[in-house]
């Protein structure tokens, strides 16, 4: 029987860090740390080494199709296939609250667009019963947005993913041709772009688990968590915040799927506009 194989992006640090070294302590298979920069990589797999923990590493930059392609290539090869995705790669261009065009298309690019690289190259690979957890925020609760158009969109039963690519570019269009509406959004529309992303990952992860029902695919908001991408504002430690993942992955029923978890391991109605789970507390 293969040796199970499990993948987390963005892992040289934070949440991603944390992660990793749960699961090298407790998922009976091999545990891939994956990072874009070597070096910080490298920073992150000394720590690690010096708990007795061991992880594999390669480079992964999720934004570069090239490089997904790359690494599905080598995941194939060394392993066949593999068993555990978590997929927390992130950014948050904290000083821009109103983003310019550039700053919001490159936060979707990695926080959003980047699963649909990863979907396209690496969904193939994972076996029966595989888990994938997308790491979504409070930004990713459906409260966060105000706009009736959207929101009728986003709450159909039959979503596709090119109707979410549409909400995602229209949000980017109106940046880029002046008519952003910060009443369109909840917190007078602070940090939008990353709402939009992480709204977007979570009705992917709906989207997803309808079309994938072999494999196990669910969301989570993790917490407000102390990290550089939080500008130190953060109230959860990362080895707390990671406890959440670790639960969908290692001890959830394989019958939890398609749900959207809050850190705290409660089951958030994703539909609840008027319920208050929007963001207050990235700024």
């Amino acid at each position: 029987m293969a040796r199970k194989v499990a993948v987390v992006t963005g892992a040289n640090k934070g949440l991603g860090f944390a992660i990793v070294k749960g699961l090298c302590e407790k998922f009976d298979g091999k545990v891939y740390l994956t990072a874009r920069n070597d070096d910080r990589a490298a920073g992150a797999l000394a720590k690690l080494n010096d708990l007795g923990l061991q992880p594999a590493y390669h480079r992964l930059d999720v934004t570069d199709e090239e490089n997904v392609k790359e690494f599905a290539s080598y995941i194939k090869t060394k392993h066949g296939g593999f068993d555990v995705l978590v997929n927390n790669a992130a950014i948050l261009e904290w000083d821009e609250v109103y983003p310019s065009y550039e700053t919001a298309r490159r936060n979707i690019e990695a926080n959003y667009k980047s699963l649909l690289k990863i979907e396209e190259h690496l969904f193939p690979l994972l076996r029966d019963g595989a888990r994938v957890v997308n790491i979504s925020s409070s930004c990713g609760h459906l409260s966060n947005l105000k706009k009736k158009q959207w929101i009728d969109t986003l709450i159909k039963p039959d979503l596709t993913t090119r109707e979410i690519n549409e909400f995602v570019d229209g949000y980017l269009e109106s940046v880029k041709n002046g008519t952003f509406d910060k009443n369109d959004f909840a917190d007078d529309g602070k940090h939008a772009e990353h709402r939009v992303a992480k709204i977007a990952v979570t009705a992917l992860t709906m989207v997803q688990q309808r079309k994938y029902k072999n494999i196990i695919i669910n969301a989570v908001h993790p917490g407000h968590i102390i990290t550089d991408m939080a500008n130190g504002s953060g109230k959860i430690d990362p080895d707390e915040a990671a406890k959440v993942v670790l639960y969908l992955i290692l001890e959830a029923s394989p019958n939890l799927k398609g749900t959207f978890m809050w850190y705290n391991r409660k089951l958030v109605d994703w539909f609840d506009t008027e319920g208050d789970y929007y963001c207050k507390d990235i700024w």
